[in-house]
C-alpha cells in the first residue's frame, strides 16, 4: 500500500483509470492471440470488468452491441455457482441467449479474480465463434424454429477448474464444431486476455492495497451516476414514442409492426416495449438482456456519449419488456438472428427522440448487419472454412451534416469491415468489386443519407453453401424533416454473368465455382427539404459519383451542363437562379 493509503482525487483517478487499463488490456490480447479473423480483423467482441456482483466496473467495447450485457453473463455465472462455488483459477463459459443476450455464437468467458484470499472482482469476454453445430455450417441463418436448431448450449460450465483444463468440456466442444481448432483457439484467446487483467488488478491492489482499490470502484460507480443525472437533466422531458415495421413476421408473412414508448423524467429514462408481437416461430427473436443492451446503446448516445462504459452510468434507465414477447424471449425460442430485432429495439428508441434531440440522433440508418455465411470445405486441403462478417452501410443525415457512408452499422459500432486482404488470404475467394452502393443511392434532404456498398465475392471453390437473413430490404430507413427515406439492402448472386438470386434471405443456397456474391447495402435516410440544400454540395455529388445529372435536377432542381467537362451549374429550378459557366 502506498504511504498515507488515504484515497484522494489524485489516487482514486490513477486506480480507476489502471482499472480501465486492464479492460482495454484484456480487449488487445485477445485479439492478437485470436484464431479467427472475426475476432482478431473485425473485432466482434467484448471485455470487461465487473465488481463481485457482477457490475460492470470498465468496458473495452468494439461491439456496442454487447454494451452491459457483460453484466448478465457475470450474474449468470454467480446465480449458477454462487461465490462458494468458484475458486482462484476457475473459468466458466456460457452461451445461453437468455442468460447471456445473443445467440449460441457468441460465446461468454468469465473468470472470478481473488486478491489478498479474497474475491474482488470478475473478467469477462463475450466473442463470436463462426461455428457452435447446429442445422448449418455457421450456426446462424433462417429456417430454424427452436433454439435446438441452432448449435450446442453451454449453461454456465467450469472449462478450467482451479487452473486446470477441464477436458470433457473442451472434448464437447470441439466435436460440436465444424471449425473445432479455431474455437478452441478463440477460447483460449478469451481466456488469455482474462488472465493478463487479472494479473493487472491483482498488481493494483498489491500496490495500493484493498481499501484504495474498493474505493477507486465506489468512485466509478459515484461519477458514473453523477454524469447520467447531469447527462439526464439535459434532455426533453415527458412521453414520447415511434413505430415501423420489420421485414416479416407480419400474420399474412408482411411486414411485422413494432413500437416503443418512452418516458423521461428528471430521475428516470424509462422504456417500454409492451403490446409488442409475440416471440416468433423463427430466429429473429432477441432475449432480454439484449433489448436491454440495445436500449443501453441509444441512452449512452444521448446522455453520456463520450464516456467509457460503466454501471453507475445507467442507473436511471429502466427497461419493460413482457416476458415470452419478440423483445423478450424465452426458452425454446430461436435467437441465432437475434441482432434484427436487437437494432430494431435500439432503433425505435432513436426514432422516437431525433426530432427532440438533433444535436446527437440522425435520420434512420441501413440498421440491418447486412450479414452473411459463405462456407464449405477447401478444394486444396480438403479442411473447413467460413467466411462469417457484418457489412458496413449508409447512416442517415443529421440536422447540419451528411449521413456517413460505408459505415458498419451502430450495432456492430467499433468492429470493423473485413479487411480485402485477410478475405483472399484466408479463403477461397476473390473480391472483385469493393465501392460505394451509387446505383441505388440515398435518402435525399437538405443533408443527404450516407451510400451503402456494394461488395463482391467471386467464389474460387468447386462448391460453397451461402447464408443470409437481412431487414431493411422491404421497409426502407426513414428521413426526417422532409427528408426522404433511405434504400433498401440486398444480396445478389451471379453465374455465368446472369442473376439467379436477388434476395434478403438464403440457408445453405449452393455456390458453384466463379459465382458472384454481391452484397449490397442501402443508403441512410435524408434530413430536411432536398430543396434546400446547396447547389455546391449537389455539385460536389455529382461530381464524386454519388448523384446522377438527371437525380440532380429531378430531385434537387439543380440543372447541369451535360457538355462541360467542369459540371458547371447552369441553373436551379424553384429557386430561380442562373450561374453562368465563369460562375
Amino acid at each position: 500500500m502506498v504511504a498515507g493509503s488515504a484515497a484522494d482525487a489524485f489516487t482514486l483517478t490513477i486506480v480507476s483509470n489502471a482499472i480501465l487499463a486492464a479492460s482495454e488490456e484484456m480487449f488487445l490480447v485477445t485479439a492478437r492471440t485470436a484464431k479467427s479473423p472475426i475476432i482478431y480483423d473485425v473485432l466482434d467482441f467484448s471485455t470487461a470488468i465487473t465488481d463481485r456482483v457482477g457490475d460492470v466496473i470498465a468496458q473495452a467495447v468494439a461491439v456496442p452491441a454487447f454494451i452491459g450485457m457483460l453484466d448478465f453473463n457475470v450474474r449468470g455465472v454467480l446465480q449458477k455457482f454462487g461465490e462458494s462455488g468458484l475458486c482462484p483459477g476457475d473459468v466458466i463459459i456460457l452461451n445461453d441467449p437468455y442468460i447471456s443476450g445473443t445467440h449460441l455464437n457468441d460465446v461468454a468467458v468469465v473468470m472470478p479474480i481473488y486478491a489478498k484470499n479474497r474475491l474482488v472482482a470478475f473478467a469477462a469476454s463475450k466473442g463470436h465463434w463462426n461455428d457452435v453445430g447446429g442445422m448449418s455450417f455457421g450456426s446462424w441463418g433462417p429456417g430454424r424454429t427452436e433454439i435446438f436448431q441452432e448449435g450446442l448450449q453451454l449453461p454456465p460450465c467450469k472449462v478450467y477448474v482451479k487452473g486446470e483444463p477441464n477436458q470433457a468440456v473442451i472434448d464437447i466442444i470441439a466435436a460440436n464444431s465444424r471449425l473445432p481448432e479455431v474455437s478452441i483457439g478463440d477460447m483460449e484467446a478469451q481466456i488469455a486476455g482474462m488472465r493478463a487483467t487479472s494479473k493487472r488488478i491483482q498488481e493494483i491492489i498489491h500496490k495500493y492495497g484493498l481499501e484504495i482499490y474498493d474505493a477507486a470502484v465506489s468512485h466509478i460507480f459515484s461519477t458514473g451516476r453523477k454524469i447520467a443525472g447531469d447527462g439526464l437533466k439535459l434532455l426533453p422531458k415527458g412521453h414520447f414514442s415511434s413505430e415501423d415495421q420489420l421485414d416479416e413476421g407480419g400474420p399474412d408473412g408482411g411486414p411485422l409492426p413494432v413500437h416503443v414508448n418512452i418516458d423521461i423524467s428528471d430521475d428516470e429514462f424509462c422504456v417500454d416495449f409492451s403490446g409488442n408481437a409475440a416471440q416468433l416461430p423463427f430466429p429473429m427473436n432477441t432475449t432480454f438482456p439484449g433489448t436491454v443492451a440495445a436500449v443501453r446503446i441509444v441512452y449512452m448516445a444521448l446522455v453520456a456519449p463520450q464516456e467509457k462504459y460503466n454501471q453507475g452510468l445507467i442507473a436511471p434507465l429502466k427497461v419493460i419488456a413482457p416476458k415470452g414477447t419478440l423483445f423478450n424471449a424465452t426458452h425454446p425460442a430461436p435467437v441465432s438472428i437475434y441482432w434484427e430485432a436487437l437494432t430494431y429495439a435500439a432503433d425505435l428508441v432513436w426514432k422516437a427522440l431525433a426530432a427532440h434531440v438533433p444535436e446527437r440522433l440522425t435520420a434512420g440508418h441501413y440498421l440491418s448487419i447486412v450479414g452473411e455465411i459463405i462456407a464449405g470445405i477447401r478444394d486444396d486441403n480438403q479442411e473447413p472454412f467460413a467466411l462469417v462478417e457484418p457489412n458496413p452501410g449508409g447512416w442517415g443525415a443529421g440536422r447540419d451534416q451528411d449521413g456517413e457512408s460505408g459505415l458498419v452499422c451502430f450495432a456492430d459500432g467499433e468492429t470493423f469491415a473485413s479487411s480485402v486482404e485477410v478475405l483472399e488470404a484466408r479463403y477461397p475467394l476473390r473480391v472483385d468489386r469493393y465501392e460505394y452502393n451509387t446505383e441505388t443511392g440515398f435518402g435525399h434532404g437538405e443533408y443527404r443519407g450516407g451510400a451503402g456498398i456494394i461488395k463482391d465475392y467471386r467464389i474460387l471453390n468447386q462448391s460453397a453453401d451461402f447464408t443470409t437473413d437481412i431487414n431493411r430490404a422491404i421497409i426502407p430507413p426513414w428521413g426526417m424533416h422532409g427528408g426522404s427515406s433511405g434504400t433498401l439492402n440486398r444480396i445478389q448472386i451471379y453465374r455465368g454473368g446472369e442473376k439467379i438470386l436477388d434476395t434478403r434471405q438464403a440457408l445453405s443456397f449452393k455456390l458453384k465455382y466463379d459465382d458472384v456474391v454481391s452484397i449490397r447495402t442501402g443508403g441512410g435516410g435524408g434530413w430536411g427539404n432536398p430543396l434546400e440544400r446547396s447547389t455546391d454540395a449537389v455539385k460536389l455529388d455529382v461530381a464524386e459519383g454519388f448523384l446522377s445529372v438527371e437525380d440532380a435536377e429531378r430531385v434537387y432542381g439543380v440543372v447541369f451542363n451535360p457538355q462541360d467537362f467542369r459540371i458547371d451549374v447552369l441553373a436551379t429550378k424553384d429557386r430561380r437562379k442562373v450561374l453562368s459557366a465563369e460562375a
